[in-house]
């Protein structure tokens, strides 16, 4: 199985909202004692195990807009069929904290999800949504007073109030990460995809 977390390379996007895909393969990453050091394929990227199954994790480093030219050169080099591989993404559409499990579906508008869709010529992949709320809508996301404009949201930082339900999210992402590994995407979706 190929598990992409999505996000933009760089120290100046490293903690933004955008980026929490990255930080959730970093996590998986870590809890697997698994080093993210191999660079290739646009990727930074590493082969491990998780629930005892061998696994590859990649961070694409083409920025988001043209993640699928990463996720289409490694998925050819190692032969991984559309349906083996997991992306983990932000979703604004989502409350901060949640998150939605499925087999398959549309980009929602999310250009990461768009490259992907076009290089592999299927939206038949599953994939994890992580909530990271819409600007200015109270409970969800920032706070941030002024801060309307979405591409400016998802670039920003998670306020210090909110570094709690990111860790707990994180938690939850590598859980139910685990149990796809080892159960299927279906007892997943069954497990995560529950109201908060």
């Amino acid at each position: 199985m190929l598990i992409v977390g999505l996000g933009n390379p760089g120290t100046k996007y490293k903690d933004t909202r955008h980026n929490i895909g990255f930080m959730a393969v970093d996590s998986l990453a870590e809890a697997n004692v698994v080093k993210l050091n191999k660079r290739g394929f646009q990727s930074v990227w590493a082969k491990g195990h998780i629930a005892g199954k061998e696994v590859v994790l990649l961070k694409p480093q083409t920025f988001m807009n043209l993640s699928g030219e990463a996720v289409q050169g490694i998925s050819d080099y190692f032969h991984i069929e559309p349906k083996d591989i997991l992306v983990i993404y932000d979703d604004i559409d989502l409350e901060f904290g949640s998150l939605r499990i499925r087999l398959s579906g549309s980009s929602g508008g999310h250009r990461g999800m768009e490259s992907i869709i076009e290089q592999l010529g299927t939206n038949d992949f599953p994939r994890i949504r992580l909530g990271i709320g819409r600007p200015g809508k109270q409970g969800q996301g920032s706070r941030v007073k002024g801060q309307e404009d979405v591409a400016d949201y998802v670039l920003s930082p998670f306020q210090a109030d909110e570094k709690d339900l990111l860790r707990q999210t994180l938690k939850t992402v590598k859980e139910a990460v685990e149990v796809i590994v080892k159960n299927g995407i279906e007892k997943a979706m069954n497990k995560f995809n529950k109201k908060p």
